[in-house]
């Protein structure tokens, strides 16, 4: 889904202080300097050596401050997100139950990324900044990341990059786990080889900087906060895309951190599951349902809900065991929620398809509890095998069994508003 917090990350490209405290525990930095930005052309040395890039032109950088980072982080927003578009993925967010009723999206974001923010790299201006107050160890691991990321910008152009997502969600979050997971693995492998190790042949090493971000929790109030939704898009980027990184440089040595810019992957499925990238499986796009009277809606958002958002909503409210049992099979889906024009009342129409019908008829089970769990009140005017109707805290509902989809329209004035469904086989 299109997310604010993945607009902030394109905007800026950064690391959590949450991930570098523990990288910088998990590989021991030795005779660290607090001549920070004295250590940038022997750090871009090792990087090219990993990588085989070298820099084109010298990186500008600066200290920053709380303070100046959450300015930076509110005026890009003024600069480059729409009010409407950041109200739009508020109700899609409410809509799908990911977050709280009364959860002010743009601000939880903001607070939510100055909180974590130790470095970051504005790929505009073309400049990094590490946080001035962050422990020394912090910002030596903090300079290695965000030199990745300039290495990249200078060969790969990351604004573009990120631009050529086409529009859909799951594939900006899939080149997000692109450009952070790369600099994430590269970050790893530097420290490692400082202290004589290498990721290649230490496969625990790889699983801690993976899991690093987790093992700082209980520092940080916003993040430990925020909804499970936040959290976990939050930092995906940097765990998934850092092992989507190792499974290609297994596969294709140093060719791979130019590869995979020039051949990127297109969902979070194939973040999870590189076989999948490398076998080129790509989402289905299932028809939505829709209203009966199309011309008395406007359309405030759509887009592509995944295999890490149908992963996010199942651990949500049907638990880790079904989340980790459906979500792989997972195959594509759509959203979009649409307006009244006249009383503004708002509905979401939904589609997910599965890898068969028997995948699809449980995952219809558990999203009539979805439903159950999202709301203060449900009550059920009809229940069969491949319909469920009825009435939620934001008006009428249907959701249909329709081979190997899944579909619903939530949010409608009166079922009748259903007319144009799509017909069950």
């Amino acid at each position: 889904m299109k997310k604010l917090l993945a607009g902030l990350l394109v905007v800026l490209s950064g690391v959590g202080a949450a991930h570098l405290r523990a990288a910088s525990q998990v590989v021991r930095l030795g005779g660290g300097s607090n001549e920070l930005f004295n250590q940038i052309e022997q750090v871009l040395a090792g990087l090219t050596e990993i990588t085989g890039m070298k820099p084109v032109k010298k990186v500008a950088y600066d200290t920053i401050d709380k303070a100046r980072v959450n300015q930076f982080l509110n005026e890009r927003i003024k600069e480059f997100i729409k009010p409407e578009e950041i109200r739009a993925e508020e109700l899609a967010l409410k809509k799908f139950g990911f977050v709280p009723q009364d959860f002010d999206l743009k601000k939880t974001s903001v607070e939510l990324m100055t909180e974590q923010a130790a470095a970051f790299y504005d790929f505009r201006k073309k400049k990094l900044f590490i946080l001035e107050s962050a422990p020394e160890a912090v910002q030596q691991v903090a300079l290695v990341h965000e030199l990745a990321h300039a290495l990249a910008d200078q060969h790969f152009n990351l604004e573009q990059f990120i631009d050529l997502a086409n529009k859909s969600d799951d594939s900006a979050t899939a080149r997000m786990a692109v450009m952070e997971g790369q600099a994430t693995w590269l970050m790893s492998e530097y420290l490692a080889r400082r202290t004589g190790q290498s990721l290649k042949t230490s496969p625990a090493i790889v699983q801690l900087m993976s899991r690093a971000a987790q093992m700082s929790q209980g520092q940080f109030p916003v993040f430990d906060a925020a909804p499970l939704y936040m959290r976990e898009t939050l930092l995906f980027p940097y765990s998934q895309g850092m092992l989507f990184q190792h499974a290609l440089v297994e596969k294709f040595g140093q060719e791979a951190f130019a590869r995979i810019f020039r051949e990127p992957p297109v969902s979070s499925q194939q973040i999870l599951h590189p076989e999948k990238y490398f076998q080129e499986v790509k989402p289905t796009e299932p028809a939505l349902p829709s209203v009966s009277s199309e011309e008395d809606y406007e359309e405030l958002t759509e887009g592509y809900i995944g295999e890490l958002d149908h992963a996010i909503l199942l651990r949500q409210y049907a638990g880790e065991k079904e989340a980790e049992s459906l979500s792989s099979r997972w195959k594509g889906g759509r959203y979009r929620v649409l307006e009244d024009k006249k009383d503004k009342h708002t509905v979401l129409a939904y589609v997910v398809e599965w890898e068969s019908e028997a995948v699809a008829r449980e995952y219809f089970g558990l999203y009539r509890q979805v439903l159950a769990k999202k709301w203060k009140a449900m009550k059920v005017s009809l229940d069969s095998e491949r319909k469920v109707e009825g009435r939620g805290d934001d008006g009428y509902f249907i959701v249909r069994l329709n081979g190997a989809r899944v579909s619903s329209l939530e949010g409608m004035n009166s079922l009748a508003e259903a007319a144009a469904y799509p017909k069950v086989n």
